[in-house]
């Protein structure tokens, strides 16, 4: 009886040890993503999750939700603004609508290439555009990420911008990327990303201006005929998240947060780089046409889009900035 008594007491003495031991769940941050779990750029985002868990030990955890299952990214970035523990995978045409000079990254052949934007994001005016954000209630995790350059996905040919008149062409909701495509010579249309097969299916739009990444895990190739590499944008992406809930995490779990969002950002911005030709590659196999056209030409409209949004000498200021001519 006594043996059985001192077991009991034992096993009590347990589940109360085990009780106080100080475990606390983790906290969650879930992460939004407009596409599906089949592209490259998916794949950044689980290896940031990854870290994130392995590096907090399990006091943290980013749960990744794909197609816009948490809402479009207006949505989410309202969420985030009123404080829920809530982060998304974002661009710079997004971010202009709360820090306007942060748009320019998205302005019609501002870049040239990735490390063009990088360079931007290390600049003072990007140090003084993410304060910007921080006082909208945004906090900049990273903004290293990449999903390779845009270009327009049409079912006619496009040799000239000419050729592009009256052609109704889906992009970003946001006015850097509506004018310059007007600039160009086709009428923007925004709509969500996830309507654009549906769209030319139908007739309802004429193409899309996308980058590859993008446009073969949505089976494009499928309802459009050319790819006509004019290389207008170069989409640079970063994870932005709640500052409010931000500053309820402890200075060691932001920490770890910022370096997991830059080690996982900057390794698979270089896996978009080196995927973008081999996925334009299988679409031509599947039947679409690439037009490698004069880029001179649409380079010189897009200059009347700078000079409407007021972005001409801002440019200057950022190119003296990173040393660019």
């Amino acid at each position: 009886m006594k043996k059985v008594l001192v077991l009991s007491l034992a096993a009590l003495l347990s589940v109360f040890l085990f009780a106080c031991s100080g475990k606390k769940e983790a906290k969650i941050i879930k992460l939004g993503y407009s596409q599906g779990d089949t592209t490259v750029l998916y794949k950044g985002l689980a290896e940031f999750a990854k870290l994130v868990k392995e590096r907090s030990k399990g006091s943290l955890e980013v749960q990744v939700f794909t197609s816009l299952q948490l809402g479009n990214d207006e949505d989410v970035i309202e969420q985030a603004i009123q404080g829920a523990p809530v982060a998304l995978l974002t661009d710079a045409a997004r971010m202009s609508n709360y820090v306007k000079d942060m748009g320019i990254l998205m302005m019609g052949f501002f870049a040239d290439n990735y490390d063009e934007c990088l360079a931007v994001t290390e600049s003072k005016s990007f140090a003084g555009w993410e304060e910007e954000l921080v006082k909208n209630g945004i906090r900049v995790l990273t903004f290293n990420l990449y999903d390779g350059p845009r270009d327009f996905y049409l079912n006619k040919p496009v040799n000239s911008p000419s050729d592009l008149k009256g052609q109704r062409v889906r992009t970003i909701g946001s006015a850097v990327c509506t004018e310059s495509v007007r600039a160009m010579g086709a009428t923007p249309i925004a709509m969500p990303w996830g309507e654009s097969y549906n769209a030319l299916q139908s007739g309802a739009i004429e193409g899309v201006e996308a980058q590859a990444t993008a446009t073969y895990p949505a089976k494009l190739y499928e309802v459009t005929k050319y790819i006509v590499k004019t290389d207008h944008f170069q989409l640079l992406n970063g994870i932005i998240i709640s500052e409010k809930f931000y500053q309820t995490l402890t200075p060691e779990e932001q920490k770890i947060l910022v370096d997991a969002a830059k080690e996982a950002g900057a390794k698979n911005a270089r896996a978009v780089e080196a995927a973008g030709a081999d996925l334009e590659a299988q679409m031509e196999k599947a039947g679409i046409t690439i037009i490698r056209p004069d880029r001179a030409p649409y380079k010189a409209l897009v200059e009347s889009a700078y000079k409407k949004l007021g972005y001409d000498k801002l440019r200057a200021q950022i190119y003296a900035e990173i040393g660019k001519k």
